[in-house]
């Protein structure tokens, strides 16, 4: 049979009573965890997993699937309101969502949100249907030279895209970089730079990190400042004034397209993960989008990329997932141990010994992508009496949730003092202009970075021509050159013709 006729047939497996509503209750608790800051789509997998024991294989996945990329819905939502971040691919939502619910349109933010990672979703849904075993193999073809590589690419554009001042810029990403490297070497297995303290030998956590830098020093912000925190407009706010406009969604559907695209791809290589996708689409939409400049100050274009490539993303690592083992993200490989315990042993194979589950699992995600736009449509009114409440109520409620989100993580106190550190920290870079979002980007990226380069390094026996023998990573190389000497080359080509015309 063909993909289209086996689509159908798991149709007819996912809508079985059992199989919809375990669709239906993954979504709703993956939007609900999701926006809960500090847990995270691998943590409220892992939690929830137990509850899945005694269903069959196939409901107890498509709920696993469903609490996945509903928690991809549920993280922009306390980005967007309290600029949280509920889950890390949602950091890059924060960046523009929150600047939206300032300037009183919360719920045109929230509902991009929805509209975007409905759009990815969709991208990525379909994208795993047609070309799902395929691409998990052109994804193997990513070995350590080419992932370096395209970090590397992401790493150099960081600094002077998400700043108004490239140094300023560049100093904070490299703030990031050297906050990335305390703790265990992934290539020695080493202690580094954790100066005797046993709570740093695993690294700061980046959940800690974002929390602070978004979210407490957003509390020190409020209290530093005489006025009311107020939104206008909040009071009337409706679905239907949430709702986008024509040209408001004809302004984010192409990048939402373009955005879901990047972040599925991303999505099938190994370990990249949503968070990587994210970040790779909001970098790209700042290099070549219409509102490359806006973004950062409010832009629901800014929003609908990161919603759009993170969800593609989440659904785009069930590709490797499922037609070859090999976990895409954090939350793939807990998924890979629950198909293990049902006795399902991911790869080639599955496609043909199990063609019901996994058409099935493929056909409940159309299902539960539908259910997610309308369950977060839904609950917008209810969403934004947060910014009803008066500062003095609002501050206590905020720090409480940050202290609250970042020991949840690892149940440690020391995580709760870097939460409160990194947004002291924070706060005091605002004050003097310098950019939060390169520190965490760098802080993400970089430990990626240098793990490739090792393993290519390692395999070559130290030769960088390891970088340059392979096409992908040859291209991916000479793009990034060229993209740092174009700046350098523009100045000299105007500096030429002033000399001329003078």
């Amino acid at each position: 049979m063909n993909n289209w006729e086996l689509l159908m047939q798991g149709f007819s497996v996912a809508f079985t009573f059992n199989n919809a509503m375990a669709a239906f209750i993954g979504a709703l608790l993956g939007i609900v965890v999701g926006a809960m800051p500090g847990i995270g789509a691998a943590a409220g997998v892992s939690m929830l997993l137990p509850m899945t024991f005694k269903m069959n294989p196939t409901a107890g996945i498509i709920m696993l699937a469903g609490i996945y990329y509903g928690n991809m819905y549920g993280g922009a939502y306390s980005a967007t309101l309290l600029n949280i971040p509920g889950d890390t691919p949602a950091v890059v939502t924060a960046l523009d969502g929150y600047q939206l619910t300032l300037k009183g349109k919360a719920g045109k933010s929230l509902a991009t949100g929805n509209y975007a990672s409905f759009i990815g979703g969709s991208i990525g849904i379909i994208f795993l249907t047609i070309f799902g075993p395929l691409l998990a193999e052109i994804g193997l073809k990513f070995g350590p030279a080419e992932v370096a590589a395209l970090i590397f690419l992401a790493l150099t554009s960081i600094g002077w895209l998400l700043g108004d001042d490239p140094v300023k810029g560049l100093v904070a990403a490299c703030l990031g970089i050297l906050l990335s490297t305390i703790g265990i070497d992934g290539a020695s297995g080493g202690a580094r730079y954790n100066f005797g303290s046993l709570n740093l030998i695993g690294g700061i956590t980046f959940v800690p990190l974002v929390i602070g830098m978004f979210g407490f020093s957003q509390v020190l912000e409020m209290i530093s400042e005489s006025k009311e925190f107020k939104v206008e407009g909040v009071k009337k706010l409706s679905i239907r004034e949430s709702m986008l406009t024509r040209s408001e969604f004809k302004e984010i559907f192409w990048p939402s397209v373009r955005s879901g695209v990047l972040g599925n791809f991303i999505g099938f290589l190994p370990g990249a993960g949503a968070t990587t996708g994210s970040f790779l689409a909001y970098i790209l939409e700042k290099r070549i989008g219409k509102k490359r400049h806006a973004l950062g100050t409010g832009e629901i274009t800014g929003v609908a990329v990161s919603e759009s490539a993170n969800n593609a993303a989440a659904v785009g690592s069930f590709a490797p997932l499922l037609s070859l083992g090999i976990p895409g993200s954090s939350t793939s490989a807990v998924l890979l141990g629950g198909l293990m315990m049902w006795g399902l042993r991911p790869g080639p194979l599955l496609f043909e010994s199990n063609p019901d589950f996994v058409w099935g699992l493929i056909s409940s995600m159309y299902f539960g992508n539908v259910l997610c736009l309308v369950a977060g449509m839904a609950v917008l009114p209810f969403l934004v009496t947060f910014l009803k409440i008066s500062k003095r109520v609002m501050v206590p409620i905020i720090m409480v949730i940050c202290l609250v989100g970042s020991y949840a993580v690892g149940n440690s106190i020391f995580d709760m003092g870097v939460m409160v550190v990194a947004g002291v920290v924070a706060f005091y870079l605002k004050k003097q202009a310098f950019p939060s979002s390169p520190v965490l980007l760098a802080f993400v990226l970089a430990p990626r970075l240098e793990v490739s380069m090792r393993q290519a390094l390692s395999i070559s026996q130290g030769s960088l021509w390891v970088f340059f023998e392979k096409p992908i990573s040859a291209v991916i190389l000479v793009c990034t050159f060229a993209l740092l000497l174009f700046p350098v080359i523009q100045k000299l080509i105007a500096f030429t013709k002033a000399r001329k015309n003078s």
